[in-house]
């Protein structure tokens, strides 16, 4: 899950006109993105869920978009579509969950509401009974950082509990987890990925608001839908048998029966040597499981360079949602995912209009509507591992997820500040725009590892992700940290994140172009965007050098 902030998320209104660009050069146009906002969040996409009819109609709809604009198709074999084979998971039936602590407290879990759980094995079914409960602290196992919160544990059988995000999130640690900046360790699938490797039968998260960077209803929300990974070539050893998350105050109450106090143990998990402490609780679960492989699908069109047709720029958008999941109080079960993420896909789709119609780039230039970027960025992740075109000659990427919908700012924030010198050609531009670049107002919530750029990342493609800030034109920064937050707490992964016809368009206009003219000055250059000197993934870009130069 990830945490989309309004301000960088912004589009206005289709009344409110478009930038105006270079004579020649045709114009990002506000209503065309309203337009494709309003369809793909409709009803009829059902919420855009993965490998669902939703899927078809969404597929469909950003494919004839794309051949509209004058894109050529550019998936495998001139299609305009990649598979992405795909497990599937979901719960198939009642779930039944309880813990005991103590010399005999007992209680039993309401599921949704107090706890999620689900599996993503190959099973048609997962009991535990009486697992002993086992509180590793932050779930962090960093040799490289003197950490490991594993130590002497043997969790073969046992429930790992963990809180979520990083040891020095409320701690000062001397920036070993990045002081307030989140690391990958942060990260809730690190959580899960971390436990099955300590062969753990299970693995719940504490959820607590502030550090998740987001309410137990967007737990419960995302939780409700199926779950989704790549397929592994060894999924029982690579994936605990249950994964899941307790909401705060059941977890309070465990501890206290089983002896423990929660709020002390939780501090002492900031200290380096925290020691693993067994709870004197356990836990039971049982749930039928309907598990399959399905396909699903990336979108990608390609407009061929016209001097080096070899060498690519990506542009990328997630097209995926929820689907239908738990009904709202007002009985609404469609999670629309308007501006997370139609409003990315229809930039993606006016951006590759705009390039098409324009002067040829020397360089080409590929459009990628990912797939499942809600079930763990997988459509991204399977992109970067099955690339159509070799990350080695792509020369950087850019990433929109979530458009504005506020009206202009008069910052860019960028997410992963200081990592590439992509972040230099955005100051350029940005400061033509009259607008200032700052680093992303809450680092904590781990953004660089939750979007469909970093699976090309890890990958040493330069990659960049960046939008309108918190300081609106029209009412500063309060009124930007106010959209923000009620769109995290009201609509975010709920079935309220639906179109609305009033919004302003205009900051998504400036943002498009903003990132049109960062691309369109690579495509037209012989630079190679690079890490800079100090970024984790500089190495593993250098190692490539040599297919950059022939």
């Amino acid at each position: 899950m990830k945490r989309i902030s309004v301000a960088v998320a912004a589009v206005l209104m289709a009344s409110t006109a478009t930038v105006a660009l270079a004579a020649s050069q045709p114009q990002i146009d506000a209503a065309k993105l309203a337009e494709h906002v309003k369809v793909l969040s409709s009803d009829e996409f059902e919420g855009r869920g993965p490998a669902t009819p939703g899927e078809e109609k969404s597929i469909a709809y950003i494919a004839k978009q794309f051949e509209a604009a004058g894109l050529q198709p550019g998936g495998p074999n001139g299609s305009w579509f990649q598979d992405v084979t795909l497990l599937r998971t979901q719960k198939a039936g009642p779930v039944t969950a309880s813990v005991k602590a103590g010399a005999g407290w007992n209680r039993d879990l309401a599921y949704g509401t107090e706890i999620v759980l689900g599996t993503q094995q190959p099973v048609d079914h997962v009991t535990l009974k009486d697992a002993p409960l086992v509180f590793v602290g932050y779930g962090v196992h960093a040799p490289e950082r003197g950490w490991d919160d594993y130590a002497g544990l043997d969790m073969h059988g046992k429930v790992a509990v963990v809180l979520v995000n990083d040891p020095d999130f409320e701690a000062d640690l001397g920036g070993l987890f990045g002081g307030k900046a989140m690391t990958y360790y942060g990260r809730w699938t690190y959580k899960f990925e971390e436990a099955a490797r300590q062969g753990a039968a299970g693995v719940i998260i504490v959820h607590e608001t502030k550090p998740a960077s987001y309410g137990w209803a967007t737990v419960q929300g995302s939780w409700s839908a199926p779950q989704f990974d790549i397929v592994r070539a060894d999924p029982m050893k690579e994936r605990a048998p249950v994964q899941g998350w307790i909401q705060r105050d059941r977890a309070v109450e465990l501890f206290q029966q089983a002896g423990l106090d929660f709020e002390q143990l939780r501090a002492a998990a900031h200290t380096k040597g925290f020691k693993a402490v067994p709870m004197n609780a356990s836990f039971s679960t049982d749930f039928a499981v309907q598990a399959d492989k399905t396909v699903t699908h990336n979108v990608i069109a390609r407009l061929p360079g016209k001097k080096r047709p070899s060498e690519t720029i990506i542009y990328g958008a997630h097209w995926d949602h929820l689907g239908r999941g738990v009904a709202d109080a007002n009985g609404d079960d469609i999670y629309n995912g308007a501006l997370d993420n139609a409003s990315g896909t229809a930039g993606l789709i006016e951006l590759g209009r705009v390039f098409a119609a324009g002067p040829r780039p020397d360089r080409s230039i590929v459009f990628i509507a990912y797939t499942a970027e809600e079930k763990g960025l997988l459509g991204s992740e399977f992109y970067a591992a099955n690339p159509v075109y070799p990350l080695e000659t792509t020369v950087a990427g850019f990433n929109m997820d979530g458009l504005p919908t506020n009206g202009p700012t008069k910052d860019v924030e960028v997410v992963g500040f200081g990592q590439s010198d992509l972040q230099d050609d955005l100051q350029r531009v940005a400061a033509k725009q009259k607008r200032v670049i700052v680093a992303e107002s809450s680092p904590e919530a781990g953004h660089y590892y939750r979007s469909d750029h970093f699976p090309f990342a890890k990958r040493g493609v330069p990659m960049l992700y960046a939008g309108s800030g918190e300081d609106l034109v029209n009412g500063g920064v309060e009124a930007g940290k106010k959209a923000s937050e009620e769109y995290n707490t009201k609509r975010y992964h709920q079935p309220d994140d639906e179109f609305n016809p009033n919004w302003d368009w205009s900051g998504a206009v400036q943002d498009l172009d903003m990132l049109r003219q960062i691309g369109l000055g690579l495509a037209n250059s012989e630079r190679w965007s690079q890490w800079k000197t100090g970024s984790e993934f500089k190495p593993i870009r250098d190692k490539s050098d040599a297919a950059r130069k022939k």
